[in-house]
């Protein structure tokens, strides 16, 4: 019997989406299609995997504008470390984020159901039992990361491992919120599984065992099982398959490098869709990239060297500029673009001053346009970004080490080894004062590991990258910081700066209106703040 019947589930949807082979559209299927028909062999078990990836692709790195881009950006930026410059607000009076984050519970169980398929066809599946194990570890890491990721947005959540099919789409529904023990039972057991039977070193674009133990050591911190989630992230450190590059590396062109433990595949010429093999444009580079060329049209135009195209939704705020020893911590001028708009040159050729700095005093603090100008985020800057476009298809590095050092930090401060958790934590600070990963100058280093130093030591490192919501959460520190920091200017002025009160009720996400109005509203799901 199906427990869980999420009618919003396209059966084939997934792998018709991703797939444009034309002789598996023409095959005479009279009645109807089932599962077992699309995944019974090796070769139909390795499509089903590759759909997942894109499929996660666009989860993750949704293209163009839309809600599944703000969804996104929601978690990246909502936090004590941004400003919102839209009229777009993601808390306040009248705060609905569902249009935001909706998109992820409906994406994140039609991918689930999909992996679910594959792990349970593959059983019946004649093959290398080795390159089988391989196949179905990728699906079970995929399934355990959304698992857990839904389970940190929206608290309240269900399981169902059942793929859905032809024969069970009208069997009887039991809509339950699952335990906190059975989620995390599963998470595990699915991760457990990829560390077993996938190597470290893979090719890039697939899981490898780096990320499988990485999100195992999150979802360790998650239970508190501090040695646990230790034990995870020393083992992708001490393999030697991933290291920390130079700091000039970590966000350049290429994603691909020793410090990623997943990066996802962007190529324009396969795509420009997401549900082909190069995928979508994506806008991420031009939301968080102040508009230069808008300074003043007779001294600067769009230049790639400044962010190009460019739409100045986000920036960081002024309490992460804070953060930065702005005279010795390279990560301030590696990570961001100047404050300093004399630091631009005038590059309109007719110009007279050309090559000069900007002169304009229209943009200088303290009513300056943040469309026009504010500090703004390097990290997902594109070199090779076609012109008059807001679409980049640079790779999109997604989980990294840096981050696996930091966790392991706060795991060993809680086993009571504040010397490991030091060591883990200056490890990456040293690559922020000097550039070299494997500093041993010890000028600049933490002498004690409080709260404090690893917020801001994580801040500092990995602002931007889609983790800062969720650790907050997990410490229990969302709302209070928030509060604290979290900026908006609705008006688009530097004076227009707004504090926007969050709510202990906006922690978890209201699940979006299309499940509500099938499930109704049965205890334990987050269904809105009103």
């Amino acid at each position: 019997m199906k427990n869980i019947n999420f009618l919003f589930v396209l059966i084939f949807g997934l792998f018709l989406g991703l797939t444009s082979c034309e002789e598996f559209l023409e095959e005479n299927v009279k009645d109807q299609v089932s599962v077992d028909y699309i995944y019974n062999s090796p070769a139909g078990l390795e499509v089903g995997v590759n759909a997942l990836y894109n499929q996660m692709r666009f989860y993750n790195l949704p293209s163009g504008d839309n809600s599944d881009l703000w969804a996104n950006v929601f978690f990246m930026v909502a936090t004590d470390l941004g400003l919102h410059r839209t009229w777009n607000t993601p808390y306040g009076t009248g705060h609905n984020p569902q249009s935001y984050t909706g998109s992820k519970w409906i994406q994140g169980y039609k991918i689930i159901d999909r992996c679910s398929a594959i792990i349970t066809a593959a059983r019946s599946v004649k093959m290398d039992e080795a390159a089988k194990k391989k196949l179905v570890a990728q699906a079970r890491v995929i399934r355990g990361e959304l698992y857990l990721d839904l389970k940190q947005m929206y608290g309240g959540i269900l399981i169902d491992t059942i793929p859905t099919t032809p024969q069970n789409i009208n069997d009887p529904v039991e809509y339950k919120v699952a335990s906190d023990a059975d989620v995390y039972r599963l998470i595990d057991a699915d991760l457990d599984y990829a560390i077993a039977n996938l190597p470290f070193k893979v090719d890039p674009g697939r899981y490898g065992q780096g990320v499988a133990r990485h999100i195992r050591g999150k979802s360790a911190l998650w239970q508190q099982d501090w040695a646990g989630a230790a034990a995870q992230f020393d083992a992708i450190i001490n393999d030697g398959t991933h290291g920390l590059v130079a700091l000039a590396d970590v966000w350049g062109q290429n994603g691909n490098h020793k410090e990623s433990l997943f990066t996802y595949q962007k190529d324009y010429l396969l795509g420009p869709e997401d549900n082909l093999a190069g995928g979508g444009g994506s806008w991420l580079s031009s939301v968080f990239t102040h508009r230069t060329y808008e300074l003043n049209t007779n001294e600067l135009v769009q230049d790639v060297a400044y962010g190009g195209q460019a739409l100045g939704w986000f920036y960081p705020n002024n309490y992460l500029k804070s953060l930065y020893d702005q005279a010795n911590d390279l990560r301030f001028k590696t990570y961001y673009y100047s404050d300093n708009y004399q630091d631009y040159k005038i590059n309109v050729p007719g110009n007279p001053k050309f090559g000069q700095p900007i002169t304009n005093p229209a943009i200088a603090a303290p009513n300056g346009n943040y469309r026009a100008w504010h500090w703004s985020l390097k990290k997902y800057h594109d070199t090779e970004k076609l012109p008059m476009t807001s679409n980049s298809y640079k790779d999109y590095m997604y989980y990294r080490l840096a981050e696996t050092y930091l966790l392991a930090s706060e795991a060993y401060h809680n086993l009571g080894n504040d010397a490991k958790a030091l060591a883990c934590l200056n490890k990456v600070r040293r690559r922020g004062y000097t550039g070299n990963p494997e500093s041993a100058v010890t000028t600049f280093d933490l002498t004690a590991w409080t709260l404090n130093n690893y917020l801001d030591e994580s801040a500092r490192e990995l602002a931007f990258e889609n983790n800062r919501w969720f650790l907050l959460k997990r410490l229990g520190l969302l709302v209070e910081r928030q509060n604290l920091y979290f900026r908006s200017s609705p008006s688009g002025t530097i004076s227009g700066e707004v504090q926007l009160k969050m709510t202990p009720a906006m922690v978890n996400m209201p699940i979006p209106q299309s499940q509500i109005d099938l499930m109704g509203k049965p205890e334990g799901f987050n269904v809105g703040y009103n």
